[in-house]
């Protein structure tokens, strides 16, 4: 722990350098025979290996294993949440390092980039933000100081000679963090040569690519034609034609299962799924390659592909997610100028019950078939989604995601879901980050919410005490490796 001094907070007439407490007992109940209870069941799972079965991890960071280069691209610059809660107090992307469609970056110096972040850290107050990176700086590099305009400089330093150690390399703290497996999330065009150089290397960390289609399945997407073309040349298949589309969509899944993937994942807007005829899909297919199609159109073709994904699943046995409900790129000027998802993106509400019902009719009864769905709509937890999970054998939830992965919301979704679905229709927790730096601290905030939760219930002795531990483990390492097949 450093003692120098810089202007951070006022004592008397004295300025001194302000720390960040990293109590022992954060975010774990405050009433003190629950959080007696707390302690045991973290003090049991909080060295388990981290499975981190869904993320967005670029897999050339730890291909290449070359240093960080400095703070912003660690901490700022891959890291949606921030750009987000900046632009929110009229701080200009341009100002935040970020690189343009034309690959143009305004804001070369990574030193003002970092001090834009440290000026304005009271705008994190009370977020998961302010959380995990204060976690990370005192856990992950051993930097307690608190962020403030006056100590952005010693910070940035103190991370820069950081970064230059062995030490802190990608891999190195990926066996730091004990990750046991990290999947990638992956375009269903990617060859997955990073993949392959990984495989290839002698290093034993396990990464393994989980296969997105949303960029050859939705006709909504800027780059979709494109991407269908970019499918024809990987695959050798006539991808405008229907039946070549299916093979060639067929045969990326064979090549991502056979290099390791072991779910596949689908952004769509909604969670609306239809089954259409192989005359009337043939159909729709044809407009929505000729342009010749509107946004009802848009909707029944991402519907139908959805169920195709669930029967191609039951075939090879991926693993289905389905993350629906965000209005993506609501910002139109940011994606213009940036391109996907640098922060823009809204929760909508989302209808389960209906919208799955095709779906779940078909295959929700198959023990082949495993469908993970997340919701940004928490308003659905218990009126749709635990009674769905807590019913059909193939579907699972998964875990608070994005805005609700958070103290607060990890503690609702527990609350919402566990008396209808229990702890054992739930997938486990994933970090869904790209911020690589933040996995470690977004799985121990999420064990030990959870832990303070199943305290709760061992002091209203509706759980005991041994079941809550069977619990604990279950929902930090074992759901995730049973769900994902890991």
């Amino acid at each position: 722990m450093t003692t120098e001094r810089a202007q951070v907070s006022k004592l008397g007439k004295e300025w001194v350098m302000a720390e960040v407490d990293m109590h022992d007992d954060r975010l774990l109940p405050p009433e003190a025979s629950v959080r007696t209870v707390a302690r045991e069941l973290y003090a049991q799972v909080r060295d388990l290996p981290l499975l981190c079965p869904h993320g967005h991890v670029d897999p050339a960071l730890l291909a290449d294993d070359e240093p960080f280069p400095d703070p912003a691209w660690l901490f700022i610059i891959p890291d949606h949440y921030v750009h987000r809660m900046l632009h929110s107090a009229r701080i200009p992307h341009e100002e935040l390092g970020l690189v343009d469609v034309d690959g143009e970056q305004r804001e070369t110096d990574s030193r003002r980039v970092w001090k834009r972040l440290c000026e304005n850290w009271h705008l994190f107050s009370g977020t998961p933000s302010k959380i995990w990176l204060e976690m990370e700086l005192a856990e992950v590099f051993g930097i307690t100081t608190r962020l403030a305009a006056d100590t952005a400089d010693h910070v940035y330093d103190e991370l820069l000679e950081r970064l230059a150690q062995p030490e802190y390399r990608p891999r190195a703290l990926f066996e730091r963090f004990n990750i046991e497996v990290l999947a990638t999330t992956d375009d269903a065009t990617d060859r997955l040569e990073t993949h392959q150089r990984i495989r290839d290397d002698a290093w034993t960390g396990k990464v393994i690519p989980t296969y997105r289609p949303d960029k050859v399945l939705d006709p909504d997407q800027p780059t979709f034609h494109a991407s269908l073309k970019l499918l024809g040349e990987v695959t050798g298949q006539d991808t405008m034609s229907y039946i070549g589309y299916l093979t060639a969509l067929r045969q990326r899944r064979e090549h991502f299962r056979r290099m390791g993937a072991t779910a596949t994942d689908h952004g769509h807007p909604s969670a609306y799924t239809v089954e259409l005829s192989e005359t009337d899909a043939e159909k729709l297919f044809r407009r929505v390659t000729e342009g010749e199609y509107d946004a009802t159109d848009a909707e029944q073709f991402r519907g139908h592909m959805l169920m195709q994904m669930a029967k191609m699943s039951l075939e090879d046995g991926l693993v289905m997610q389905l993350h629906p409900g965000s209005v993506r790129n609501h910002d139109r000027r940011l994606l213009d100028r940036y391109g996907l998802d640098k922060g823009a993106d809204i929760p909508g509400p989302t209808d389960y019950v209906n919208h799955l019902k095709p779906l779940l009719n078909k295959y929700g009864n198959e023990p082949g078939f495993t469908f993970v769905a997340f919701t940004l709509d928490e308003a659905a937890y218990s009126r749709e989604l635990a009674p769905l999970a807590g019913y059909y054998p193939a579907m699972q939830l998964g875990p608070a995601w994005w805005f609700y992965d958070s103290p607060h919301g990890i503690r609702r979704y527990r609350e919402l879901v566990t008396e209808t679905a229990g702890f054992y229709n739930t997938a486990g927790f994933n970090d869904d980050t790209r911020a690589f730096a933040s996995i470690p601290v977004r799985h121990d905030v999420a064990r030990r919410i959870d832990c303070g939760y199943l305290a709760q219930l061992v002091i209203e002795h509706r759980m005991a005490l041994d079941e809550a531990h069977e619990v604990a483990h279950a929902l930090a390492y074992g759901r995730a490796k049973e769900v994902y097949r890991l």
